[in-house]
């Protein structure tokens, strides 16, 4: 029922597309110094009426969620979704805007479209500010600066929720999506590692107390710093936060923001930040200190520029109302004016011998047969693997068994523990294996 209600409210929107249409039409014939007929005027009367019933406080966008805007809110977001709504209004759009090849109108044609008055300019430019109602509600968005001769487009997911369909969310730009079903119980931490990742969560759903309630003070994040080796859990913990929240992790890839040209890493980390806002979404930087490092002395205008991207990072992460989860492999490269503004500090120790076996225990496939032999605790004592090591070698023996149709065996535990000590690129002594160097196979010693 619900879905039929809602295939009704897509279809009762259609005076609105039709106006628009109408609209893109009247201009193109004013244009050319000709007048709409009788019959267009008065079916553009109709539509004005139609449209005005769906805007009210009881109407077809307010049953859609979509409310509180004003006149000149609706018929921006109506412009702007048109398009998508109405493909041919696409091309009406570039008919009306020679020279810009998209699909979307500008401010500059959306003033046309609705015969706004010189005077009446500046409550269009107002309704399109980064903080107001289209912008915050994420509905629309603006290319560049938001000029007017550039592009106004709907945000990503609004048209298809205008069709009735899922709103599929794309990655903030510059992240890509992390999927790990990990829990708390798959966690191998000391205890009060996982106490401090329990009290960062109490940031996030405990605000509206602290903050609505109780008149705290409103600050950007929470900001966390996970700090130790690679392999130690930093990203298996942040998933475990977003798994917690139901929400959606995003490792966000510095190298894909960090430009050379002059003002346009600021430019990404905004188009990264604008798209996270008010999403339900867990940011996690790797490798934090590559940009938030030290800030180095500046000895000629690219430095003044690097250290100006740097500053920008810090302004727009601290203003950002979200979890942001900051990795690093090197804590004492991280510039000090930024490790005071976290709100937790994470130290990931390596494991020791009882957490390995308890690794080891948890990261072979639960279904895998294997022999009596393959004890997690002799496995935790032979090696001091990390944790992502571990998992590495867990499944490379899986495979090696698998191969051979036969349960994992030492043999097979012993040659993925080699290999993945291999990876170091260094030389390696059969001492490295521990107590598992006897059961390495005669062909991997060569």
């Amino acid at each position: 029922m619900e879905a039929v209600v809602k295939d009704l409210n897509v279809t009762l929107l259609n005076p609105e597309w039709e106006r628009i249409e109408l609209l893109c039409h009247y201009l193109l014939t004013s244009r050319r110094g000709q007048n709409l007929d009788a019959e267009h005027l008065d079916r553009l009367r109709l539509l004005q009426e139609q449209v005005q019933h769906l805007r009210q406080p009881a109407g077809v966008w307010a049953a859609m969620g979509i409310d509180g805007l004003t006149q000149m809110e609706f018929d921006i977001l109506a412009c702007v979704a048109a398009s998508e709504m109405e493909p041919r209004i696409g091309w009406l759009y570039q008919e009306l805007q020679p020279g810009i090849n998209k699909q979307y109108p500008t401010p500059a044609l959306i003033q046309e479209l609705t015969t706004l008055e010189p005077h009446q300019a500046g409550d269009l430019y107002e309704a399109l500010e980064r903080g107001g109602t289209l912008r915050r509600m994420r509905l629309i968005r603006a290319a560049g600066a938001g000029g007017t001769f550039e592009v106004l487009q709907p945000e990503p997911g609004i048209a298809m929720y205008l069709m009735g369909r899922p709103a599929l969310q794309p990655p903030p730009p510059g992240s890509v999506a992390v999927d790990l079903r990990a829990g708390w119980d798959d966690l191998v931490l000391p205890p009060d590692r996982i106490a401090m990742l329990h009290e960062y969560l109490l940031w996030i759903k405990q605000h509206d107390v602290v903050v609505g309630e109780w008149g705290g003070a409103r600050i950007g994040g929470p900001i966390a710093l996970f700090a130790g080796a690679s392999g130690t859990g930093k990203t298996f913990a942040a998933s475990v936060i977003a798994n917690e929240l139901g929400w959606q992790l995003y490792r966000v890839d510095l190298g894909r923001l960090v430009s050379k040209y002059i003002g346009e890493t600021e430019q990404n980390l905004n188009n990264l930040f604008d798209a996270a806002y008010g999403r339900p979404i867990v940011l996690q930087f790797d490798e934090a200190d590559s940009l938030f490092g030290k800030r180095g002395e500046v000895k000629e205008a690219r430095d003044r520029y690097a250290n100006m991207g740097v500053s920008h990072l810090l302004a727009r992460i601290e203003s950002h109302y979200g979890p942001c989860i900051l990795t690093s492999n090197l804590r004492k490269h991280l510039d000090p004016a930024f490790a005071r503004r976290f709100q937790m500090v994470v130290e990931f120790p390596r494991p020791d011998a009882a957490a390995r076996a308890q690794l080891w225990r948890l990261l072979f496939p639960p279904r895998a047969p294997h022999l009596d032999e393959v004890d997690p605790v002799l496995l935790g004592r032979a090696v001091a693997l990390s944790g992502g090591n571990i998992r590495n070698a867990a499944l490379h023996a899986a495979y090696l068994a698998a191969g051979e149709e036969r349960p994992i065996s030492l043999r097979h535990v012993a040659l993925a523990v080699w290999r993945e000590l291999a990876k170091d690129g260094r030389e390696l002594s059969l001492l490295d294996l521990g107590l598992l160097a006897q059961h390495l196979p005669d062909e991997a010693k060569c």
